[in-house]
C-alpha cells in the first residue's frame, strides 16, 4: 500500500492511522497505551484490507520462506547420506568389524542402529532446549548458532578416522544442531509468512527436507562408484559446511520475526519487517493493524508472566490439549511407516533383480521429493484436516496391499511359496504410492499444524516437546527395525496400517481446521474448542472456523 492511497483515505480513518504510528513508535508502547487504544476500539474504523494478493505480491514472501525452510535441506541431507554411509566399504572397514566366516568387514546390527539413530536423540535433546536461543536472541541469531554447531559436529565425523565412537559423538552433536532448525524453521516461517500462503510457506521446509534426502543420495551414489577410500563418506560430509555457511549467510538477508521484535519492543523493526513481507509501506494501516494484532496478543500472554514448563500443563486456552495434540501429530508422522520402507525398500527391490541398494534409494528420493511438490498447493487449497485425512485413506490402501502380498507371496518360505517376481513389481510400485501419499499429505502437514498451534509465550517450548516426541519416535524405528523386520519381515507392515487407522480417527474428532487463520485468531479457536468435536462443521469448515475465532476477538474486546 503506498503513501498517496493512505493519504486517500477518509480523514478519520488517516488520523487513527497516524494515531497508532505514534503509538507503536513509542518505547513504552506496552505501558502507556490502554488509554489510546481504548479510543481506537471504540473508534468506528472498519478493518483495513490485506494488499492486493497477486502473483508477484507473495514473491519475496515465497524466496525468505524457502531461504529459511533451507534449514530442512541440511537435515534430508544427513537423512539422505547416512544411509549410503553404512554400506561402503571404507566405512566399513574404519568403523565395522572384520568376519573371519564371510572374510569381510560389516556393521552389526547393534552398531548400524547406534550410528544411524543416535542423530535422533541429539535432535530431541536440540529441540527442547537448543531452540530456546531463538526465543532469547531472535530466530535469526537462534538459527545462526546452530548452524555453528552444526559445523562442530560434521567436524568431529570428519575426523574419524578409526573409532566409531568420535563418529558416534559427532552425530549427536550435529543432531544436537539440526533438532533445534526443525524447530526454529517452521517457527520462523509461520510467524513471518501472509497468512494467505502459510501452509504453503511452511510446507516448502518439507520439500527442502526432502530435496536434500533426493541430492544426499545422488552424492552417494556418484562417491561410492567414482572412489574407493574415504572420499566415499568424506565428501559428502564436507559438503555440508557449504550447506551451513549458505543457510548462515541467508539469515543475514531475512527480517526478523516481527512477533519477536515487539516482544522485545522494537516496534520500527517490527513494522519494517511486517511491511517487507506483506509488501506495503511501514506506516500503512494494514501494517499498523497487523502489529496492532499482534501487540493485543502479546499482551494478553504477558499478563500471566513469563512461560514456563508448568504452564504447558496447566495454562489456557487449552494448552495442555494443544501440547498433547502436537505430540501425538509428530508421533503418528513417524508411526505411519515412511522410514519402514525407506529402510526395507532395499530388500524389496533385490527381490526383483535391482541389487545396487544406492540406485534403490535414489528412485525412492525422486518419488519422495517430486511428491512433495502437491503439498504447497493442497495445504491451504484443501486445508488442513482434509489433507491429513485424505493421506490416511491413501496409506491404509497402500500398506494393507503391500503387506499381504509381502506376507504371502514374496518372502520365501511363507506358506510355501518361493518368491515372486511379480509381487515384487507390485510392492515396488505400492511403495512409491504409498511414498506419494505421505509426502503430499503427513509429511508437510504436521509442521504446519504444529506451527501455528501454540501461543507465541509457549512456542518455542511446545513446538520442541512435540517434535522431540518425532524424534524419539524415529530412534526406536530405526533402532529396532532391522531386528523386527528380522522376525516377522513383510508382516511388520500390518503394525503401520494400525497406527493410520488411528491416526485417520485422531485427526476426524481432536484436530481442528485453522486454515486461513492468523496465529492470534488460532488461539481464539482453541477458546470455543470442545476436544473430540472436531469433526463438527464450526472446527471442520475453515471458513465457519474462521467467523468463529473472530467472534470470539469481538466479543473479548466488548
Amino acid at each position: 500500500m503506498s503513501s498517496s492511497e493512505i493519504s486517500s483515505k477518509p480523514s478519520g480513518q488517516q488520523d487513527t492511522g497516524q494515531k497508532k504510528a505514534a503509538a507503536l513508535s513509542s518505547d513504552d508502547t506496552f505501558e502507556d497505551r490502554n488509554q489510546l487504544k481504548q479510543e481506537l476500539d471504540e473508534a468506528p474504523v472498519e478493518p483495513v484490507a490485506a494488499p492486493v494478493e497477486n502473483k508477484s505480491s507473495y514473491l519475496f514472501a515465497g524466496v525468505m520462506c524457502l531461504l529459511i525452510a533451507f534449514g530442512g535441506f541440511v537435515f534430508g541431507w544427513d537423512t539422505g547420506t547416512i544411509s549410503g554411509f553404512v554400506n561402503m566399504p571404507d566405512f566399513l572397514k574404519r568403523f565395522g568389524q572384520w568376519s573371519d566366516a564371510d572374510n569381510e568387514y560389516y556393521l552389526s546390527k547393534v552398531r548400524t542402529g547406534l550410528i544411524v539413530s543416535i542423530f535422533n536423540i541429539g535432535c530431541a535433546f536440540g529441540g527442547v532446549t537448543l531452540a530456546k536461543t531463538g526465543d532469547i536472541y531472535g530466530r535469526k541469531k537462534g538459527l545462526m548458532v546452530t548452524m555453528v554447531i552444526y559445523i562442530v559436529g560434521i567436524i568431529i565425523q570428519i575426523a574419524s578416522s578409526s573409532s566409531w565412537i568420535q563418529y558416534f559423538i559427532g552425530r549427536i552433536v550435529s543432531g544436537f544442531a539440526v533438532g533445534s532448525i526443525s524447530i526454529l524453521c517452521p517457527m520462523f516461517i509461520s510467524e513471518t509468512s501472509p497468512k494467505a500462503i502459510r501452509g504453503t510457506c511452511v510446507s516448502s521446509y518439507q520439500l527442502m527436507i526432502t530435496l536434500g534426502i533426493f541430492l544426499g543420495y545422488c552424492t552417494d551414489y556418484g562417491t561410492y562408484h567414482n572412489y574407493d577410500d574415504s572420499r566415499q563418506w568424506r565428501i559428502p560430509l564436507g559438503l555440508c559446511f557449504a550447506w551451513a555457511l549458505f543457510m548462515i549467510f541467508g539469515m543475514t538477508l531475512m527480517p526478523e520475526s516481527p512477533r519477536f521484535l515487539i516482544e522485545k519492543k522494537r516496534m520500527e523493526e517490527a513494522k519494517k519487517s511486517v511491511g517487507k513481507v506483506n509488501k506495503c509501506a511501514p506506516d500503512s494501516d494494514f501494517t499498523l493493524q497487523e502489529v496492532n494484532r499482534i501487540i493485543d496478543a502479546i499482551e494478553t500472554e504477558a499478563l500471566a508472566g513469563n512461560a514456563s514448563w508448568g504452564e504447558l500443563f496447566t495454562g489456557k486456552p487449552k494448552i495442555f490439549y494443544r501440547l498433547v495434540m502436537g505430540i501425538m501429530l509428530q508421533s503418528l508422522q513417524q508411526l505411519t511407516g515412511d522410514n519402514y520402507f525407506f529402510y526395507y525398500g532395499t530388500t524389496i527391490f533385490k527381490s526383483v533383480g535391482l541389487t545396487d541398494s544406492f540406485e534403490t534409494s535414489i528412485i525412492l528420493g525422486v518419488v519422495n521429493f517430486g511428491s512433495t511438490f502437491p503439498s504447497l498447493y493442497i495445504v491451504d487449497k484443501f486445508g488442513r484436516r482434509w489433507t491429513l485425512l485424505i493421506g490416511c485413506v491413501g496409506m491404509l490402501v497402500c500398506l494393507v496391499i503391500f503387506a499381504s502380498l509381502g506376507v504371502k507371496t514374496l518372502y520365501k518360505g511363507a506358506y510355501g511359496v518361493d518368491p515372486n517376481t511379480s509381487a515384487g513389481d507390485a510392492m515396488i510400485f505400492l511403495a512409491c504410492l504409498y511414498i506419494f501419499f505421505f509426502a503430499t499429505t503427513w509429511g508437510p502437514t504436521v509442521y504446519v499444524v504444529v506451527s501455528e498451534t501454540y501461543p507465541l509465550r509457549i512456542r518455542a517450548k511446545g513446538m520442541g516437546l512435540a517434535q522431540s516426541a518425532n524424534w524419539l519416535w524415529g530412534f526406536l524405528i530405526a533402532f529396532f527395525t532391522p531386528f523386527i523386520t528380522g522376525a516377522i519381515h513383510f508382516a511388520y507392515g500390518y503394525v503401520f496400517f494400525g497406527c493410520v487407522v488411528f491416526a485417520f480417527f485422531y485427526v476426524a474428532t481432536c484436530v481442528p481446521e485453522t486454515k486461513g487463520l492468523s496465529l492470534e485468531d488460532v488461539d481464539e479457536l482453541y477458546r470455543h474448542f470442545t476436544p473430540g468435536t472436531a469433526f463438527l462443521s464450526k472446527f471442520s469448515n475453515a471458513n465457519k472456523a474462521k467467523e468463529l475465532a473472530e467472534e470470539g476477538e469481538v466479543a473479548q474486546k466488548a
